[in-house]
């Protein structure tokens, strides 16, 4: 977590530090390092012109908001092509497909000059006007996103909890022993949920790429599945063989080199699930969004839910609860992979405040400090990944 931090981090001598713990640098590690800080107070980002390809609302942002989107609009290009990057099959690292620097702008618009339900995206304040506040928050904001989705190249959540040599379809319901569809809101905010609906059929839009690769998750009522029940994805299954007679192809997927349903016997995920019933609450987005809840609030504050009840929506269009997956697949608005990301940081990171540790907090000691204690990024991926 130390090394994705420093992808984006501000400090060359953080970089350094952490080198060692990835046998080298990650691609990118030193976009953000000191001569943009020289650059942020010389003529060669000039925050007083207008950006020509990307605008904003300047009435609604603070001189620190504004300068943060002025270096990402003057580092666009490096942010795609030194950044925003995933590993292939062949371990080289090549730009994202799925995540672009258009969409991460659009984004954070909606998420700093609007914000949700009050809360924005931290980009520093009327008191803390030295952008690196804003910078160190997102970079550690792309770290974590680094870890989670961007390096694989992922939006929806890849079926990879392998048992008995076996990937179950039913991980769709949960991996790792979780019940994605238990994943309710807290007492006090059960009204923000989705309802769990068990006639939901949906195929996620990605899944992983490598030789025999499972086939995209997906939920059906059981009545759709052979015999009721669901079986496993066989990786070493031999799918495209040209000699065959008749010819064999790979079809269950676009891009398919090997392996294939089998669907002989049920076969349970780690939570004893042998269906996808109701399982539609995967792991979607830059943060991978998973459980009614979490889709449940983004309906209620941005789709529409909100619209439908008198509220202001950005994405009146979009209703969470039906269409999760939308999150991936919209072409209309591609930086909904991103917008449910932000959400939960601004909700759930930055307002982050336990047993005395508060995350702004220590994000102000960080940059104050010169940001040399290893401690704050020591924190972050406990906090997103365990609730610490």
């Amino acid at each position: 977590a130390k090394a994705l931090f420093a992808i984006g981090s501000l400090s060359a001598s953080m970089v350094q530090s952490q080198e060692s713990n990835v046998g080298g640098a990650l691609p990118g590690m030193m976009l953000l390092g000191p001569t943009l800080l020289e650059d942020i107070h010389s003529e060669t980002i000039n925050t007083t012109t207008t950006m020509k390809k990307h605008t904003v609302s300047r009435d609604k942002l603070t001189p620190s908001e504004i300068t943060v989107f002025k270096v990402l609009t003057h580092m666009e290009d490096k942010i795609n092509s030194e950044l925003l990057l995933s590993k292939t099959p062949a371990n080289e690292w090549v730009e994202s497909s799925t995540y672009r620097f258009d969409g991460l702008f659009e984004a954070l618009k909606v998420m700093v000059q609007d914000g949700v339900a009050g809360k924005k995206f931290y980009m520093g304040d009327d008191v803390n006007t030295d952008p690196r506040y804003g910078l160190v928050n997102l970079a550690a904001f792309l770290a974590q996103s680094m870890k989670e989705t961007i390096m694989y190249d992922a939006c929806d959540e890849n079926n990879w909890d392998l048992i008995d040599n076996k990937y179950p379809l039913s991980n769709a319901c949960g991996q790792l022993g979780q019940d994605y569809g238990a994943y309710s809101c807290p007492a006090g905010e059960e009204h923000l949920s989705c309802d769990v609906d068990p006639e939901m059929r949906l195929v996620a839009a990605t899944n992983a790429n490598w030789y025999g690769a499972p086939a995209p998750l997906f939920c059906e009522p059981k009545d759709d599945s052979e015999n009721g029940f669901t079986g496993y994805w066989d990786y070493t299954l031999v799918c495209n063989n040209p000699w065959a007679d008749p010819p064999m192809t790979c079809s269950d997927y676009e891009g398919q080199q090997g392996g294939g349903f089998v669907n002989r016997a049920p076969m349970e995920n780690r939570n004893g699930r042998s269906d996808v019933e109701g399982c539609c609450w995967w792991g979607r987005g830059v943060i991978q969004t998973t459980g009614p809840c979490n889709f449940g609030r983004l309906n209620y504050y941005l789709g529409a839910r909100a619209a439908d009840e008198g509220r202001s929506s950005k994405y009146p269009d979009i209703d969470f609860c039906k269409e999760p997956e939308a999150i991936c697949s919209s072409q209309k608005y591609p930086e909904l992979k991103w917008i449910a990301g932000l959400f939960y940081w601004l909700d759930q990171v930055q307002e982050y405040s336990v047993g005395g540790w508060s995350y702004k907090d220590n994000l102000k000691k960080f940059v104050e400090g010169g940001m040399s204690d290893t401690s704050f990024i020591e924190s972050l991926s406990g906090i997103v990944n365990r609730g610490w």
